[in-house]
């Protein structure tokens, strides 16, 4: 090809860029990645098919939010500890702000207000979490054994009662599969890394790792103790200064969630649900309902509802606006600080891997797992949208439709296709 790599860009505008994601990253981890992958591998071609998919797969194993695990990745790829920082952090920093702003007129205003705000945004997500499966499956689904692995994880998936603990399981076994088939899966398994000839990236299949991604033990082992020694000390802070001790169990708690939530964030929510509102009473089950609609309908991640369990939680039915501040950020600085540590710690390991061809196999196998869960989570999101009492909701359906086709035609981007949706969808529920 005589089309040449684009040339690196400065930090200055990657932050431009990841500000820009963490503003239009909606549609939950399925649309975030499809967001990523569109933007920085098509578009701007920063890194390549391969390399994206590597980092993805490396992401989805660990627990926490995949999305914004792959955003620090990229961000660390390109400018190392202080690209994967910012990189992360502004993933979530506009959908903080809009939580805290979003909470604060939840109480103000009341449940029935919201619904109806709401009400166009829930068909356009499952759109795009559908319209991201395909568009990932499409890419990566090289080898019949890998169509047979997507509906294996989607019918566990679906049958189980449980998913906190299966999600992992799934992909180990995935991987193992990949392994014993590796004579078949060979080609689908370099096909993922580059199924066709494609325009040069600037982090291309064969390009050597960055400096910063050597492994020095010793700079590792200081990036773990300032990551540890950070939460510890905002806790025993939390508890010296904490008032009546709400947000430091808030902190201990949600970093036990964080360590769980492996397959995303509807994978730990019974979980969080059970404690939220069970044991320690921040929320009612109504309003945790209510906040896993808030956090479908802004961008970052969907563990993101936990900043409006943190503002409800610790604001109390008087809406206090500084203790809700203080509740929504510890939720996310804790949700947040151990994905960090997985990425910075773990990210050196994994560009040493990605040489290895015996691990191409088992990596194809484990995304296809990947597909066969974003396929079970737009059916679960589409069976809550479309069927809400049992009755199919027409209204939600031609939505839902529309978005997909607007998406999968290239009509429209993912904001719009959400926006346009919000729009016909609330005037709708305000007229009827």
């Amino acid at each position: 090809m005589s089309e040449q790599a684009p040339s690196a860009p400065s930090f200055s505008e990657a932050l431009r860029y990841w500000l820009k994601l963490g503003c239009i990253s909606f549609g939950g981890p399925a649309g975030q990645i499809a967001i990523m992958q569109t933007e920085l591998v098509e578009k701007r071609r920063w890194i390549s098919q391969g390399r994206f998919l590597h980092a993805l797969n490396y992401c989805m194993v660990l627990p926490g939010p995949e999305a914004q695990q792959l955003a620090t990745y990229l961000g660390w790829l390109l400018h190392g500890v202080r690209g994967g920082i910012a990189a992360g952090v502004l993933f979530v920093l506009p959908s903080l702000l809009l939580l805290i702003g979003l909470s604060w007129a939840y109480l103000a205003l009341g449940p029935p207000a919201a619904a109806t705000l709401l009400a166009g945004v829930k068909p356009a997500v499952v759109a795009v979490v559908a319209f991201a499966a395909w568009r990932i499956g499409s890419k990566t689904l090289r080898h019949p054994a890998l169509w047979a692995l997507v509906l294996a994880s989607l019918l566990a998936l679906s049958l189980a009662s449980n998913q906190v603990w299966l999600f992992p399981v799934l992909l180990l076994a995935a991987a193992a599969i990949g392994w014993l088939l590796r004579k078949r899966l060979e080609p689908a398994g370099q096909g993922s890394a580059s199924v066709k000839p494609h325009a040069p990236a600037l982090i291309d299949d064969d390009t050597p790792s960055p400096p910063h991604a050597a492994i020095h033990r010793g700079r590792l082992l200081r990036v773990a103790l300032i990551g540890v020694a950070f939460g510890v000390l905002v806790l025993i802070a939390l508890w010296l200064f904490g008032g009546s001790g709400t947000l430091p169990r808030m902190g201990a708690f949600f970093t036990q969630a964080a360590l769980l939530t492996f397959g995303g964030a509807y994978a730990v929510m019974p979980y969080v649900f059970q404690n939220a509102v069970q044991t320690y009473g921040w929320i009612t089950p109504a309003q945790m309902l209510d906040g896993l609609a808030l956090g479908e309908s802004t961008p970052g991640p969907l563990i993101m509802v936990v900043a409006f369990i943190g503002y409800v939680g610790a604001a109390g039915a008087g809406n206090a606006l500084g203790a809700g501040i203080a509740g929504a950020m510890v939720a996310t600085f804790f949700t947040f600080l151990p994905s960090f540590l997985f990425i910075l710690l773990g990210a050196p390991f994994v560009e040493r891997s990605r040489g290895l061809q015996a691990l191409a196999a088992p990596l194809a196998a484990i995304t296809a797992a990947v597909v066969g869960a974003i396929l079970h989570l737009a059916l679960t999101l589409g069976r809550e949208v479309l069927l809400p009492h049992g009755a199919l909701d027409v209204t939600a359906l031609t939505l839902t439709a529309a978005g997909f086709v607007a998406l999968w035609r290239d009509w429209l981007g993912v904001v719009p296709v959400i926006a346009l949706s919000a729009v016909i969808g609330g005037l709708l529920a305000y007229l009827t």
